[in-house]
């Protein structure tokens, strides 16, 4: 079927659901299974509901359903791609059909990377008019039908919630119905999809205008109450914040004040400025819903796409709460779901433009410049998959080391840990220089290394010892020790430590002899592991019962 199958080529598809006669009449079926999520959604801290100002994402791109739609990859040269995830608490994929289901690659980066992703229910113009009149005026059956609907789509292909926008006018039967409609989809979002959201979008008002208010006020404020946030529309000054801060008392944090990237119409900022929108709506502590960032591609092109969207979420960075990684294992090539080739033990194994999302490995923190250093994206070489971690900077004059860090962790350190680090040295003399990974511990009097006669570590930086040889019980799992080849290096490591708490994995570079000259280096990081040596030895679970379906035999 065309829905669920490309007719070109016959790879599976993403799809959307138009009209309201569409959305009653969706059952699961089995040619939707590529649609469904593999990828649970990760644990992060603080948790997403935690008090603190949140940054949602609205993804809107000519239409929708791009290059993205292909659940199995295509091989699209320069495609976009997100990766700043640990910037962002919430990723909305926006289209103009009335039910956008986000494609699954999306779902799969996001989760693999702790942030939930919502569909978009939207009506608009007349046909939007007709089709409210149509379930809200009908009562609670047909609007009961439709948030019914609504949260068995978001628990079938496993995403997370819904943005909820309507765009056209109201009559007075279907607006009195709005809020309990509203409500009814909550409820039913709650209990079908774990930690699941609706978040309404600033449109229509109590008497069934459309009016955007650019604010939460006394004419919006009853949709508010009857979901999990407002999405505010994007001409807003800096006296709607304070009055939407009033309003909101506890929930401001509910409050996600929209910052149109493109600028269109009277804003604040937009494009390199948006930090300038983002600086106001944090001075009231209210969160914000960065509308289109996709204008870094689509404004200033695809050539330099990876340079320009580090710079612009660097100029950002200050005002992005960022999450925790609060799991074992940790594992990461650094691939961005995409590539100008496929590597595979650092050999180039197949030459050629490649895209998918479903791909892309846990990302790091990017911070775009720490002083003399900075931290980009590396397609020409890699490990693993289509891209490494490239950390390029000099160490100053008389100094022997600097760090960078790669990813904020929370959680209790397990009695043994071990680390696993691949990377590749690009300097005149490589034998000159030391890279090592440094774990460090939030402060708490009674965490120790190892055992306890030895003492705790000043500002708790612990730097794991290196293992020449894995041990007999991990040898096959972590081939990784002495599998370096085509210029890549590998090192293994192992840490004890008891009552600790992890905090931070850096990595070090340093040269072997202080100089007073200063030294550049460029580095590129291919694989990071973090591993619980319990889980380690623990045997993997059976697989039992294997099925296969949906085969196409070439």
């Amino acid at each position: 079927p065309a829905r669920y199958f490309d007719t070109k080529t016959t790879e599976p598809i993403s799809f959307f659901l138009s009209g309201l006669e569409e959305l009653l009449a969706w059952q699961p079926n089995s040619n939707d299974d590529f649609n469904v999520s593999a990828v649970p959604l990760a644990k992060r801290q603080p948790p997403l509901h935690s008090r603190r100002p949140r940054t949602l994402v609205c993804h809107d791109m000519r239409g929708g359903y791009l290059e993205d739609r292909f659940i199995q990859g295509s091989a699209t040269r320069n495609p976009y791609v997100f990766y700043h995830w640990r910037y962002i608490d919430i990723f909305v994929y926006f289209s103009h059909h009335t039910v956008t289901i986000p494609p699954v690659v999306w779902t799969n980066a996001a989760h693999r990377n702790s942030v939930p992703v919502l569909g978009t229910f939207i009506t608009e113009w007349t046909d939007g008019e007709k089709l409210c009149e149509a379930f809200l005026a009908g009562g609670e059956e047909a609007y009961g039908a439709v948030a019914e609907q609504l949260a068995r789509i978001a628990q079938h292909y496993r995403f997370d919630g819904w943005l909820v926008n309507i765009e056209n006018t109201l009559s007075a039967a279907a607006v009195g119905n709005l809020p309990y409609f509203l409500r009814d989809l909550t409820a039913r979002v709650h209990s079908a999809v774990p930690g699941g959201l609706v978040i309404w979008y600033d449109s229509v008002l109590k008497d069934g205008t459309l009016k955007w208010q650019n604010e939460l006020n006394d004419e919006n404020r009853m949709f508010f109450d009857a979901c999990d946030g407002l999405f505010t529309n994007y001409n807003w000054k800096e006296e709607q914040l304070e009055r939407t801060q009033r309003l909101a008392g506890p929930r401001q944090n509910d409050v996600y004040v929209g910052v149109d990237v493109f600028a269109r119409g009277d804003v604040i900022g937009g494009g390199f400025d948006t930090d300038k929108s983002l600086r106001l709506i944090r001075q009231y502590g209210l969160s914000a819903a960065i509308f289109a960032p996709g204008w870094v591609y689509e404004h200033l092109g695809k050539e330099n796409f990876l340079q320009n969207e580090n710079r612009f979420w660097g100029s950002l960075a200050e005002y992005l709460p960022t999450h925790s990684i609060c799991t074992l294992p940790l594992t990461t090539s650094f691939c961005l779901g995409m590539g100008t080739s496929t590597f595979l033990d650092g050999k180039d194994e197949e030459s050629g433009p490649w895209y998918d999302l479903s791909a892309q490995d846990i990302q790091p923190l990017y911070p775009e410049h720490q002083g003399t250093l900075s931290t980009s994206c590396c397609l020409q070489d890699a490990w693993c998959g289509g891209s490494s971690l490239q950390l390029q900077g000099t160490i100053p004059p008389g100094e022997e080391r600097v760090a960078v860090r790669l990813f904020s962790l929370q959680m209790p350190a397990p009695p043994k840990l071990f680390l696993t680090l691949l990377y590749k040295l690009e300097v005149p003399q490589p034998d000159d220089f030391t890279v090592a990974l440094e774990v460090t511990t939030w402060d708490s009097g009674i965490c120790f290394e190892g055992n306890p006669t030895s003492l705790p570590e000043p500002n708790g930086r612990y730097h794991p010892r290196f293992l020449p040889a894995p041990p007999p019980s991990l040898a096959k799992l972590l081939t990784a020790c002495h599998r370096g080849s085509h210029g890549w290096t590998s090192r293994c490591y192992e840490l004890e430590l008891q009552d600790c708490s992890l905090r931070d994995l850096s990595v070090i570079v340093s040269r072997q002899q202080p100089s007073s000259q200063e030294t550049s280096f460029t580095c590129l990081l291919g694989e990071v592991r973090v591993l619980d040596s319990a889980s380690v030895t623990a045997s993997p679970p059976q697989v039992n019962s294997v099925v296969a379906s949906q085969l196409w035999w070439q």
